[in-house]
């Protein structure tokens, strides 16, 4: 199976942005880049809304503390796949014994994000900092910071040396869980049928996860045949619609593969409006994906370590500020999450809202 290599990868240039500009309720593991890359890796989670308000926040825990402070830094901090990435920086860093402290802007912006950090680092105390390098423009940043702080970054892959001053980056490999979820997809429906796949949008990341994922669905399953990627959209009724069609088209169709968030919901919905029984995986462990889970609706969703990455950053940090030598691959696992794993990743959303309450 392929490790978590951003060494090998090119940055993901624009996947924020577009997903700010999109301004959606779903959550997308997308890329940035329009090119279609082999060597790109996972993209960033989101594709929903930002804050209302737009305002510019902080937000402080002084859970621990007397190891000193580490320092959490992301822009559209308040997005909801977002504070599940805080929530395991923060549950991990009170455990280890460090004050923890949120900065973030409400916008996809790190020259409004910036002047935060800053404030924070002119009080002192900071031992070292995770920030999002979601896209080259946070770079210089980082090259700032990482002259007096170890920084790390999560879930997006960075090359190493193309960041100047970032230590380490730890997440997953889309190429892994777009395998297991083939392969996961094939068993069940018996290696016959017709299987959909549908993509927020056509970019870099998703493009990659579709094209293994068919390929590993035509050496797994033969007889099956992988439908051509369409284009989903993050409009939910557009999309649901677009499913239609899709099921209308292909009567024969059985299952259906999202690599997007938003696709448990619309491969439900289409199912329900179609009266036909799929076999569903779509992406991102959000509590409506998974109550589809529970319900049957939905037979899987891809389980990216987002809870996970908060944590490992914050591990990482407490290494890199006591002295310590870390590796700058730090890969994490996806896990494909069916009925019987639902609980264990609700725990999760609980503990990660538990560790966000009032921020």
């Amino acid at each position: 199976m392929d490790t978590f290599t951003p060494s090998g990868r090119r940055p993901l240039r624009l996947l924020m942005l577009a997903a700010l500009a999109l301004v959606a309720l779903t959550f997308a593991a997308c890329g940035s880049s329009s090119s279609d890359d082999d060597s790109s890796s996972d993209g960033a989670t989101t594709q929903a809304a930002s804050s209302e308000s737009g305002t510019e926040t902080t937000a402080a825990d002084s859970g621990g503390g007397d190891k000193g402070k580490l320092l959490w830094v992301q822009p559209l901090r308040n997005n909801p796949v977002h504070r599940i990435m805080q929530g395991g920086f923060l549950s991990e860093c009170k455990r280890l014994g460090y004050e923890c402290e949120i900065v973030g802007s409400e916008q996809l912006d790190m020259p409004s994000t910036a002047p935060l950090a800053d404030a924070v680092l002119s009080k002192g105390g900071i031992r070292a900092i995770g920030v999002y390098a979601y896209d080259p423009s946070t770079y210089p940043f980082i090259a700032r910071w990482g002259k007096d702080y170890p920084i790390v970054s999560w879930h997006i892959p960075v090359r190493e040396g193309e960041a100047p001053g970032l230590k380490a980056v730890t997440g997953t490999t889309p190429t892994d869980y777009a395998r297991e979820s083939a392969t996961a997809i094939g068993r069940e429906i018996g290696c016959r049928g017709t299987v959909a796949v549908t993509e927020g949008s056509f970019n870099t990341v998703e493009n990659l996860v579709a094209r293994t994922f068919t390929d590993q669905m035509k050496s797994d399953c033969p007889d099956v045949k992988v439908l051509d990627p369409q284009e989903e959209g993050f409009d939910v009724p557009a999309a649901k619609a677009k499913a239609v069609s899709i099921l209308q088209a292909n009567p024969d169709t059985v299952a259906a593969f999202s690599t997007t968030g938003g696709g448990p919901v619309t491969w439900a919905g289409a199912a329900d409006q179609a009266g036909k029984r799929l076999t569903i995986i779509g992406m991102d462990y959000v509590r409506q994906n998974l109550d589809l889970v529970r319900d049957g609706k939905v037979f899987a969703v891809v389980g990216q370590p987002l809870f996970e990455e908060g944590a490992k950053t914050a591990d990482l940090l407490g290494e890199l500020a006591e002295g310590k030598t870390v590796s700058y691959e730090n890969p994490l696992p996806a896990t494909i999450i069916t009925r019987d794993q639902v609980a264990r990743f609700e725990g999760l959303l609980d503990e990660a809202d538990a560790a966000t309450k009032g921020l």
